[in-house]
């Protein structure tokens, strides 16, 4: 699944550093779309269905497809490096700065400017630049060749930040700052236990699978079995999921979706702007604070990506399933998996342009 990054194949174009699933990924994600829309336009009581079983606040085909795309990934870190990822101070700094003081205060900005007569679209997009990303930004940090044991360490950073900074962070930016500045507020009634669960199951199942498995597996068969013979195995399943993923959330609010197209507009110029800002900024801190170009794109992929599985469950459970609110959520993933991905290509340009081997 990852890129050849050998010196031979760093002259080479980057579509054909990649293998044939990854080099055609935008392609299979632009289907997966149109599948997920076209079911969810053509069977109207799909999303009842799917959403009867539940494993938290997340329909179970999601929960399904989140944990087959994160266990991969996970099992490929080398979990006896991560002590020397967290030593990095630069790489731990940028990363926080980024992610609790830029990437909030940035979207909040955003929404305003760009939605100011659509407040439920507004509150939805704040909401999910207080998500920060904990699952798919693994994908893309492994397909740009990132640092998979740093982006490991950041994630769980995030998560831990998440559970108790987030409903503080709600409560701040939709209700503190709006009033500082004579605005319209709202109001975001989550507890931190609601966010820790989502956060121990969708990140927890995984990592302790994907930690138990390169222990036992390099224990029985050896590191060179485990590299060589089993992640390679595996490691399309990441994308599976990825897929399956997007099909199903584009299924449960494809009617939604496609009877709002103006508001999907609306709502994608922002998060455009969001992604370009967030990643293309944070990848230039790192190069300027002199940060590997592997660590610096797990710091930029970190600092981009939110968490659009927790936001959703969130203005589903605070605002409704039908509100503007979780509206605007399920147009993130829209918006974002494109976006990323063309960040890959531009973070695979920026290796062989600016970290020559």
């Amino acid at each position: 699944m990852t890129p050849d990054v050998s010196p031979t194949a760093t002259d080479a174009p980057v579509a054909a550093r990649l293998s044939t699933l990854d080099r055609f990924l935008p392609l299979w994600i632009g289907v997966a779309m149109v599948v997920g829309l076209v079911l969810g336009r053509a069977v109207p009581d799909l999303g009842d269905a799917l959403g009867k079983v539940r494993i938290d606040t997340v329909s179970l085909p999601i929960a399904i497809g989140l944990l087959a795309m994160m266990y991969p990934v996970l099992a490929k870190v080398k979990y006896t490096r991560l002590r020397s990822e967290i030593g990095d101070r630069r790489a731990l700094v940028l990363s926080l700065v980024c992610n609790w003081l830029i990437g909030p205060l940035l979207m909040f900005a955003l929404a305003w400017t760009f939605l100011p007569d659509l407040p439920a679209l507004r509150t939805g997009l704040i909401v999910v630049g207080l998500a920060r990303c904990i699952a798919m930004v693994l994908i893309w940090n492994d397909l740009a060749c990132g640092s998979r044991e740093l982006a490991a360490v950041l994630v769980a950073v995030n998560s831990v930040f998440q559970i108790v900074m987030y409903s503080v962070l709600g409560w701040f930016y939709l209700e503190v700052l709006p009033g500082w500045l004579g605005l319209d507020g709202a109001s975001l009634g989550v507890s931190m236990w609601a966010i820790a669960k989502s956060v121990l199951i969708f990140l927890g199942v995984p990592l302790v699978a994907g930690f138990l498995t390169r222990r036992i597996g390099e224990g029985r068969r050896g590191t060179e079995w485990y590299e060589q013979r089993f992640l390679p195995r595996i490691g399309p399943v990441a994308l599976y999921g990825l897929l399956f993923t997007i099909v199903v959330l584009f299924a449960l609010q494809g009617e939604r979706i496609t009877d709002a197209p103006l508001d999907v507009a609306r709502v994608a110029v922002p998060l455009l702007v969001y992604f370009a800002l967030m990643w293309g900024g944070t990848f230039l801190a790192g190069f300027r604070l002199g940060l590997p170009y592997d660590r610096n794109t797990s710091v930029a992929f970190t600092a981009a990506g939110n968490n659009f599985e927790l936001a959703i469950a969130v203005s589903v459970a605070v605002f409704g399933a039908t509100s503007g609110e979780a509206l605007a959520g399920t147009i993130g993933p829209l918006i974002e998996v494109p976006a990323l991905i063309a960040l890959v290509y531009v973070s695979l340009w920026a290796k062989r342009r600016w970290y020559p081997a």
